[in-house]
Protein backbone atom coordinates (compact mmCIF):
# COMPACT_ATOMS: atom_id res chain seq x y z
CA UNK A 1 0.00 0.00 0.00
CA UNK A 2 1.04 3.67 -0.92
CA UNK A 3 -0.60 6.98 0.03
CA UNK A 4 0.25 9.86 -1.32
CA UNK A 5 -1.32 13.61 -0.94
CA UNK A 6 -1.60 16.08 -4.19
CA UNK A 7 -0.29 19.09 -3.54
CA UNK A 8 -2.80 21.25 -5.49
CA UNK A 9 -0.55 24.33 -4.72
CA UNK A 10 2.66 22.73 -5.86
CA UNK A 11 2.48 20.90 -9.39
CA UNK A 12 4.77 18.50 -11.00
CA UNK A 13 4.86 20.95 -13.70
CA UNK A 14 2.48 23.07 -16.03
CA UNK A 15 2.28 21.67 -19.00
CA UNK A 16 3.11 25.13 -20.67
CA UNK A 17 4.10 28.75 -19.19
CA UNK A 18 1.96 30.12 -21.06
CA UNK A 19 -0.97 28.11 -20.37
CA UNK A 20 -3.24 27.46 -16.55
CA UNK A 21 -2.90 23.88 -16.37
CA UNK A 22 -1.65 22.18 -13.09
CA UNK A 23 -0.34 18.50 -14.07
CA UNK A 24 0.25 15.99 -11.25
CA UNK A 25 1.74 12.89 -12.35
CA UNK A 26 0.84 9.83 -9.77
CA UNK A 27 1.66 7.04 -11.02
CA UNK A 28 5.99 7.31 -9.88
CA UNK A 29 4.75 8.45 -6.52
CA UNK A 30 2.71 5.73 -5.96
CA UNK A 31 4.65 3.28 -7.66
CA UNK A 32 1.91 2.07 -10.28
CA UNK A 33 3.05 -0.68 -12.57
CA UNK A 34 0.31 -1.43 -14.55
CA UNK A 35 -1.62 1.44 -14.43
CA UNK A 36 -0.91 5.71 -15.40
CA UNK A 37 -2.42 8.22 -13.27
CA UNK A 38 -2.57 12.18 -13.23
CA UNK A 39 -4.58 14.95 -11.96
CA UNK A 40 -4.77 17.63 -14.17
CA UNK A 41 -6.78 21.26 -12.90
CA UNK A 42 -7.52 23.43 -16.05
CA UNK A 43 -8.72 26.97 -15.69
CA UNK A 44 -11.82 27.71 -18.10
CA UNK A 45 -10.47 28.03 -21.98
CA UNK A 46 -7.84 25.36 -21.04
CA UNK A 47 -7.51 21.68 -22.66
CA UNK A 48 -5.78 18.69 -21.72
CA UNK A 49 -2.37 18.12 -23.22
CA UNK A 50 -2.23 16.28 -26.44
CA UNK A 51 -4.99 17.30 -28.49
CA UNK A 52 -7.51 14.83 -30.79
CA UNK A 53 -5.51 11.59 -29.97
CA UNK A 54 -5.83 7.81 -29.47
CA UNK A 55 -3.46 5.27 -27.80
CA UNK A 56 -3.61 2.20 -30.26
CA UNK A 57 -2.42 0.11 -26.96
CA UNK A 58 -4.20 1.79 -23.99
CA UNK A 59 -7.79 2.75 -22.73
CA UNK A 60 -8.15 6.38 -21.00
CA UNK A 61 -10.77 6.68 -18.08
CA UNK A 62 -11.58 10.13 -16.77
CA UNK A 63 -13.26 10.88 -13.85
CA UNK A 64 -14.78 14.29 -13.09
CA UNK A 65 -13.42 15.57 -10.08
CA UNK A 66 -14.90 18.77 -10.12
CA UNK A 67 -16.36 21.67 -13.02
CA UNK A 68 -17.22 20.25 -16.22
CA UNK A 69 -15.72 18.70 -18.83
CA UNK A 70 -16.51 18.87 -22.92
CA UNK A 71 -14.69 16.17 -24.83
CA UNK A 72 -14.07 15.55 -28.60
CA UNK A 73 -14.71 11.99 -30.00
CA UNK A 74 -13.77 10.64 -33.32
CA UNK A 75 -13.89 7.33 -34.84
CA UNK A 76 -13.61 7.64 -38.51
CA UNK A 77 -14.14 3.39 -38.69
CA UNK A 78 -17.16 2.86 -36.88
CA UNK A 79 -20.49 3.93 -37.83
CA UNK A 80 -22.11 2.96 -34.74
CA UNK A 81 -20.10 5.58 -32.91
CA UNK A 82 -21.03 8.79 -32.90
CA UNK A 83 -18.47 11.84 -33.78
CA UNK A 84 -19.06 15.05 -32.04
CA UNK A 85 -18.75 16.32 -28.29
CA UNK A 86 -19.70 14.70 -25.29
CA UNK A 87 -20.14 16.61 -21.82
CA UNK A 88 -18.98 15.06 -18.66
CA UNK A 89 -19.80 16.80 -15.17
CA UNK A 90 -18.82 16.31 -11.78
CA UNK A 91 -19.20 12.79 -10.52
CA UNK A 92 -19.06 11.08 -13.70
CA UNK A 93 -16.69 9.72 -15.80
CA UNK A 94 -15.91 7.98 -19.16
CA UNK A 95 -13.97 5.74 -20.74
CA UNK A 96 -12.34 5.14 -24.41
CA UNK A 97 -11.11 2.19 -26.00
CA UNK A 98 -8.03 1.95 -27.19
CA UNK A 99 -8.04 3.30 -30.86
CA UNK A 100 -10.63 6.07 -29.70
CA UNK A 101 -10.00 9.58 -31.00
CA UNK A 102 -10.67 12.10 -27.92
CA UNK A 103 -9.54 15.14 -26.71
CA UNK A 104 -10.55 17.15 -23.14
CA UNK A 105 -11.14 20.78 -22.62
CA UNK A 106 -12.73 22.88 -20.09
CA UNK A 107 -15.39 24.84 -21.79
CA UNK A 108 -17.25 26.21 -18.38
CA UNK A 109 -16.47 29.08 -16.63
CA UNK A 110 -15.09 27.25 -14.05
CA UNK A 111 -11.87 25.12 -12.85
CA UNK A 112 -12.05 21.62 -13.86
CA UNK A 113 -10.52 19.25 -11.73
CA UNK A 114 -10.22 15.43 -13.15
CA UNK A 115 -8.42 12.71 -12.94
CA UNK A 116 -7.22 10.50 -15.63
CA UNK A 117 -6.21 7.10 -15.89
CA UNK A 118 -4.74 4.76 -18.26
CA UNK A 119 -4.01 1.52 -18.34
CA UNK A 120 -1.13 -0.58 -19.13
CA UNK A 121 0.87 2.30 -18.20
CA UNK A 122 3.24 3.14 -20.66
CA UNK A 123 1.20 3.89 -24.04
CA UNK A 124 4.16 3.24 -27.12
CA UNK A 125 1.47 3.95 -29.72
CA UNK A 126 -0.09 7.08 -29.78
CA UNK A 127 -1.73 8.34 -32.83
CA UNK A 128 -2.80 11.45 -34.64
CA UNK A 129 -6.05 11.51 -37.08
CA UNK A 130 -3.68 13.06 -39.81
CA UNK A 131 -3.56 11.95 -43.13
CA UNK A 132 -0.39 10.51 -44.58
CA UNK A 133 0.72 12.81 -47.45
CA UNK A 134 2.44 10.05 -49.08
CA UNK A 135 -0.01 7.47 -49.29
CA UNK A 136 -3.41 8.79 -48.23
CA UNK A 137 -3.15 6.87 -44.80
CA UNK A 138 -5.96 8.29 -42.52
CA UNK A 139 -3.97 8.14 -39.65
CA UNK A 140 -0.13 8.76 -38.13
CA UNK A 141 1.69 7.90 -35.37
CA UNK A 142 3.69 9.55 -33.09
CA UNK A 143 7.09 8.38 -32.08
CA UNK A 144 9.62 10.10 -30.13
CA UNK A 145 12.63 7.70 -29.77
CA UNK A 146 15.71 10.02 -31.26
CA UNK A 147 14.13 12.69 -28.80
CA UNK A 148 12.59 14.94 -31.49
CA UNK A 149 8.76 14.06 -32.43
CA UNK A 150 8.28 12.80 -35.56
CA UNK A 151 5.16 11.28 -37.65
CA UNK A 152 5.40 7.61 -39.01
CA UNK A 153 2.40 6.31 -41.51
CA UNK A 154 1.47 2.82 -39.53
CA UNK A 155 0.85 2.11 -43.38
CA UNK A 156 3.57 3.06 -45.88
CA UNK A 157 6.26 3.63 -42.83
CA UNK A 158 7.13 7.54 -44.62
CA UNK A 159 7.99 10.10 -41.72
CA UNK A 160 7.70 13.67 -40.82
CA UNK A 161 8.86 16.02 -38.39
CA UNK A 162 5.64 17.61 -37.64
CA UNK A 163 6.60 22.56 -37.97
CA UNK A 164 5.16 25.20 -35.97
CA UNK A 165 2.40 27.18 -37.09
CA UNK A 166 3.41 29.10 -40.49
CA UNK A 167 1.42 31.86 -39.38
CA UNK A 168 2.31 33.25 -35.87
CA UNK A 169 5.84 30.93 -35.45
CA UNK A 170 3.85 29.17 -32.27
CA UNK A 171 5.90 25.86 -31.66
CA UNK A 172 2.69 23.50 -30.61
CA UNK A 173 -0.01 22.39 -33.20
CA UNK A 174 -3.11 20.55 -31.99
CA UNK A 175 -5.22 18.32 -34.09
CA UNK A 176 -9.26 19.15 -33.13
CA UNK A 177 -12.21 18.66 -34.76
CA UNK A 178 -13.41 21.08 -37.09
CA UNK A 179 -17.22 21.84 -38.23
CA UNK A 180 -18.77 19.17 -39.61
CA UNK A 181 -16.93 17.30 -37.33
CA UNK A 182 -13.64 16.24 -39.55
CA UNK A 183 -10.19 16.97 -37.71
CA UNK A 184 -8.14 19.95 -38.66
CA UNK A 185 -4.68 21.14 -37.02
CA UNK A 186 -5.03 24.14 -35.10
CA UNK A 187 -2.52 26.85 -33.76
CA UNK A 188 -3.31 27.35 -29.77
CA UNK A 189 -1.86 30.60 -29.62
CA UNK A 190 -3.37 32.76 -32.65
CA UNK A 191 -5.96 29.84 -33.82
CA UNK A 192 -5.07 29.24 -37.52
CA UNK A 193 -6.45 26.35 -38.16
CA UNK A 194 -4.89 24.16 -41.53
CA UNK A 195 -6.73 21.12 -43.20
CA UNK A 196 -3.29 19.60 -43.28
CA UNK A 197 -0.48 20.06 -40.81
CA UNK A 198 2.87 22.04 -41.87
CA UNK A 199 5.50 18.75 -41.87
CA UNK A 200 9.17 18.59 -43.09
CA UNK A 201 10.68 16.23 -44.62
Amino acid sequence: MKKVAIDVDNPDKTDSDETDIDHHKLSEPLGTTDLALNYYRLAPGEALPGGLHAHGDQEEVFVVIEGKATFETYVPHDPNHETGEITVEAGETIRFAPSEFQSGKNDSESELMILALGAPRDSEDVRFPLTCPDCDHDETRLETDAGEPTLVCPDCGAERAPKGCPDCDHDELRVALEEGDEPAVRCPDCGSEFENPPLGS
